[in-house]
């Protein structure tokens, strides 16, 4: 029988990456979208979205607006960012569900395959 010293150290051993940190994040496709899942962003897409991503310190991108949101997860990041005293003049929503194109282009835009997506000062925080 392990002991419980020995199974977390094994433990660590296993989980440390066996490359270099740099080498880690200069893969020529995102791991979690295959390349059926991935299509070019179109640039008009592109623009929108980085204008979109632009527009206010925090953005989140969800089902719904956040008077109804229209799932689980993007009322949960609503609660969460109630909860933590954002500003609701620092804050905007955009409804994925009324653009086809905005849905799947920030799915491309982020390399994150889930939506709601959270951007605090034009950076991904996760989805």
């Amino acid at each position: 029988m392990l002991s419980r010293t020995a199974l977390s150290s094994a433990f660590r051993q296993s989980s440390r990456p066996s490359r270099p940190l740099a080498a880690q994040f200069t893969k020529p496709l995102p791991a979690r979208l295959t390349p059926l899942q991935i299509r070019l962003l179109s640039t008009e897409t592109k623009a929108a979205i980085d204008k979109a991503v632009g527009s206010a310190p925090v953005v989140l991108f969800m089902k719904g607006t956040p008077e109804t949101p229209q799932c689980g997860f993007s009322r949960a990041s609503i609660q969460i960012l109630g909860l933590q005293g954002v500003d609701p003049k620092k804050f905007t929503a955009f409804n994925v569900l009324e653009d086809e194109e905005l849905r799947q282009g920030i799915k491309e835009y982020s390399e994150w395959p889930t939506i709601p997506q959270l951007y605090v000062d034009k950076e991904f925080v996760g989805g």
